[in-house]
């Protein structure tokens, strides 16, 4: 018994301190603060109300003031309505018909801005104010990799899986 032992704790020894051809260096990563640790990624938000005329085209573009990585994601949310006075947000695209074309709420997104535009076959010069005028948005910046698999319509859901308390108002 005390041959087998002894073999066996030998032939580790000998495993665990084999040394073989170093593999190739890794990527390297985003550079950090100096002096300071790395720690969870967050998203950055902003709120932000936007008229929509003929003047800008139907559209207004925002630079979001942050850094904002390739692999980020970055969501738009409209509010909608309103219940007992609490904003009900959804996610955009949002689409309204009316009886002579569409209204599309809209957006799209690079590393520098994001722009909010109105789209569809309705003549946007003949919409009541109500549906051009004073519209607020909110606007989340997370790392693609905190809302795999959420349910991204949900705005409460990505407020509290992204940690974000408040909006900076703009």
């Amino acid at each position: 018994m005390k041959r087998i032992l002894s073999f066996i704790t030998v032939f580790t020894l000998l495993l665990t301190s084999c040394t073989g051809e170093q593999g190739p260096p890794g990527f390297d990563g985003f550079d950090g603060i100096d002096g300071e640790d790395g720690g969870l990624v967050f998203a950055s938000a902003f709120e932000i109300e936007v008229n929509f005329n003929a003047d800008n085209n139907f559209q207004f573009t925002e630079p979001y003031g942050f850094e904002v990585f390739p692999s980020d994601v970055t969501l738009v949310y409209i509010e909608w309505e309103t219940d007992a006075g609490e904003p009900i947000w959804r996610l955009l695209t949002q689409t309204e018909y009316f009886n002579d074309g569409i209204l599309v709420y809209n957006y799209d997104f690079t590393q520098q801005d994001v722009k909010f535009f109105l789209d569809g076959t309705v003549d946007f010069n003949t919409l009541d104010d109500t549906w051009t005028q004073n519209q607020v948005f909110r606007v989340v910046v997370v790392p693609a990799i905190n809302i795999d698999g959420l349910d991204t319509s949900d705005f409460n859901l990505i407020m509290d899986a992204s940690a974000i308390e408040s909006f900076e108002i703009r």
